[in-house]
């Protein structure tokens, strides 16, 4: 008879932080952070936030087992009464949550600066012509990410921090350079290349022409309205890019932080079967079969 208990591996992320948008071309919004990035899978300590890789638990054949694909959060729009990018929601499976990633800052009450929000990663706060502000720190428990940047209040650039990633802290702003977003990881649970996720958003600047917008490793880039990257890659968790605007220029709404993911890997001497709710497929690896699920909320039962 077949055996009554195996072992799965996972990759669980969830949905990354939207980064902080403007409206009046004063401020520069900050990125999303990454969504929380939990694994079994790997070498080394490449768990989010630099911790040591999950065990992979032993799971029962014929028993339901709940799951869960976070989507990534909205881009803010900034106003007097701003608000910032929305934190991502959470990936589940078997009771082991990722945190959505934080949202990035946009403008409270100008012209009071506003931090990142706490997520995963958090996202990068505003820097604009009051003062500077640290970076948000991420959740602790568990660690699954790092800390966003802070906003820099330097004449005339004014550089708003890049959301944090798994494996390194959004950077920090500064005179006319958004600081970028920090790095996620490559994970290979799903064989050859691999896959890059949960990177933060880049922060942006004062004004769409005073210098650089950050950049991102796994997220959306800081963009001006003339960009178009500032979107994070829908199932890699990453933070979307602070969004700036000229002067008296048009609204312009952060990049929205991309969805979640879950992967499962186990020995191919067993099946997977998905409720309805999930949306996923199935391969074979070598010995094992990987099955990647992209969206919604159900369970996993093997055979």
């Amino acid at each position: 008879s077949s055996p009554s208990a195996l072992t799965v591996h996972y990759l669980v992320v969830a949905g990354g932080g939207g980064g902080g948008g403007n409206t009046n071309g004063y401020i520069a919004p900050g990125g999303g952070g990454a969504g929380g990035y939990r694994t079994t899978f790997g070498t080394g300590n490449v768990n989010g936030g630099g911790t040591a890789l999950e065990t992979a638990p032993t799971l029962l054949v014929s028993t339901n087992y709940a799951v869960s694909v976070g989507g990534g959060g909205t881009g803010g729009v900034a106003s007097l009464n701003g608000t910032l990018g929305s934190n991502g929601s959470n990936s589940s499976f078997n009771g082991i949550l990722s945190t959505g990633g934080g949202g990035g800052a946009a403008q409270i009450n100008w012209p009071n600066q506003q931090a990142g929000s706490v997520g995963g990663s958090s996202g990068g706060s505003t820097a604009d012509t009051s003062t500077s502000i640290n970076g948000t720190p991420s959740i602790t428990n568990p660690v699954q990410g790092f800390a966003g940047g802070g906003g820099n209040h330097v004449s005339p650039g004014y550089g708003s921090g890049g959301g944090g990633g798994a494996s390194s802290v959004g950077v920090t702003g500064t005179n006319s350079t958004g600081g970028n977003g920090g790095a996620g990881y490559i994970n290979l649970i799903t064989g050859g290349a691999g896959a890059g996720y949960a990177g933060g958003g880049g922060g942006s600047t004062y004004r769409n022409n005073a210098g650089p917008q950050g950049t991102a490793t796994h997220g959306g880039g800081g963009a001006s309205p003339t960009q178009s990257n500032n979107i994070a890659t829908v199932n890699t968790g990453g933070g979307g890019g602070g969004t700036n605007t000229t002067l008296g220029g048009p609204t312009t709404t952060g990049g929205s932080g991309g969805s979640g993911i879950v992967i499962l890997r186990f020995p191919s001497s067993y099946g997977i079967t998905l409720s309805a709710g999930l949306t996923g497929t199935t391969s074979t690896v070598g010995t094992d079969e990987v099955t990647v699920i992209t969206a919604g909320t159900g369970t996993v039962s093997f055979t």
